[in-house]
């Protein structure tokens, strides 16, 4: 890893763990709440103890006013929810439109297994590459999902697996996945590479079920998460972000970082 690389990745993340609040959202879903006024979000969250936060470079202007001395991600792909396929991820930007943007790294989105794969593991592939050249780190979302991909299938967590273990063989040096249920299963997929693992959000559920979540994944080895929608659209994101920051960063339990954060424990 060359000098500029490592440099930035301690922007992204502390002491090689990471809280990252992606806000990528508005392309996919519109101005959806927590994304109107993203400035007030992103400052809160970064308050809260946020790493990172991610956006799609062309609102990188509404970001770094307010991001608290956070690093930046830029997210190279997208699709929307009301287009014909929203696994079909499309190219949103370049290594030099993220630089010029003032991204400490950039992302991008591959759906293992989907119908896309092929031409998504091609892009990723030269994304890798020109960002390399730059000295520029890779978050690459790599998914299992695809028509013959069951997340309720007992080898799920093997596909997964598949899918990590994929980002880094295509030159990535952070990757993001879906949490697999539990400690157990997850420990397989943290195995199948020697790249830093973070965790999606997944859907959204009670704030105990997602710092317990946290938990999980913490304790089969992951080196944080990258969760948007149960930060950002919570109604207190700052204190959402603190407790889940509690969890990755001071090895909280999920009930401690509740109370450590100021919210409420649902009976």
């Amino acid at each position: 890893m060359n000098t500029g690389k490592h440099a930035r990745l301690t922007r992204i993340g502390t002491d090689g763990q990471y809280v990252i609040v992606p806000m990528d959202h508005g392309i996919t879903m519109g101005a959806v709440k927590g994304l109107k006024d993203i400035e007030s979000t992103i400052d809160a969250v970064t308050r809260g103890g946020a790493d990172a936060v991610l956006t799609q470079r062309g609102i990188a202007d509404r970001v770094h006013p307010n991001k608290n001395d956070a690093g930046y991600i830029a997210h190279l792909n997208g699709s929307t929810t009301i287009g014909p396929d929203e696994n079909d991820k499309r190219t949103t930007g370049t290594v030099e439109d993220a630089i010029r943007a003032g991204a400490d790294a950039v992302s991008f989105h591959i759906n293992v297994g989907s119908t896309y794969e092929r031409e998504q593991i091609e892009e990723l592939a030269a994304l890798t590459s020109e960002a390399d050249r730059y000295g520029l780190p890779v978050l690459a979302m790599a998914y299992a999902r695809g028509p013959d991909i069951d997340p309720a299938a007992d080898d799920y967590n093997q596909a997964v697996g598949h899918a990590v273990r994929l980002a880094e063989e295509l030159g990535s040096d952070v990757v993001k996945t879906g949490y697999t249920g539990d400690a157990e299963s997850f420990q397989h997929v943290v195995e199948s590479t020697a790249l830093p693992v973070v965790i999606a959000g997944g859907a959204k559920g009670t704030d105990e079920e997602t710092l317990n979540m946290v938990r999980g994944a913490m304790d089969a080895g992951a080196s944080g998460i990258s969760m948007g929608r149960s930060i950002f659209q919570h109604d207190e994101p700052e204190k959402i972000a603190r407790a889940v920051a509690a969890v990755v960063h001071d090895d909280a339990g999920a009930v401690d970082a509740l109370h450590e954060a100021g919210l409420a424990v649902e009976a």
